[in-house]
């Protein structure tokens, strides 16, 4: 009950700094929010790195988005946004830290989307970042299309929610297999 408290609370401090016009939140801001309410629903964290003119991160807003796939990812999943690599008139929309935090969370490459779940608590369980011989920090798979980046993408999908049905993971995997590209 202390954790969900302390949670809400903090959701509450974060939401109340935005109000009084301290500009817009941080990703640690972004982070502590999404732990918050990820910890009072008991769920786990989709976080990702994403900029207004890249292609493969609305490509993966509109597969989280899907009707048939959106139920599945709201049930296990507070999904964060974070806002990097803006450029010109609209580098006022990266998000102060951001570019930071994927670095902690492992992204090496500036490829986007880069993504990471994390536990309730804002502990890596995996990113984007698929093992590749001979290059040690791997390969960003951004949206997943290719088949060894679906097969990655399920792979850590599988280890962010363990529980995950069947059904559910075979409907995920078809999308991803059949998608035009």
């Amino acid at each position: 009950m202390h954790k969900i408290l302390r949670g809400t609370v903090l959701a509450l401090l974060v939401g109340a700094l935005e109000m009084a016009g301290a500009g817009p939140p941080t990703a640690l801001q972004v982070l502590a929010s999404a732990r918050a309410q990820a910890a009072a629903q008991h769920k786990n964290i989709f976080l990702v790195f994403e900029a207004s003119w890249c292609g493969w991160c609305r490509r993966l807003d509109r597969f989280i988005e899907t009707p048939a796939i959106q139920p599945i990812f709201a049930k296990h999943f507070v999904i964060a946004r974070v806002d990097v690599q803006e450029r010109g008139d609209k580098a006022s929309l990266n998000t102060p830290g951001g570019v930071e935090l994927a670095a902690q969370l492992g992204a090496k490459d500036p490829g986007l989307p880069f993504f990471a779940f994390l536990d309730e608590h804002g502990e890596l369980i995996a990113n984007s970042n698929r093992p590749v011989p001979g290059k040690p920090e791997g390969a960003n798979i951004g949206h997943p299309t290719a088949p060894e980046e679906v097969d990655y993408f399920m792979v850590m999908l599988r280890k962010a929610v363990p529980t995950l049905s069947p059904a559910d993971t075979q409907l995920i995997e078809d999308y991803l297999r059949n998608q035009k590209r």
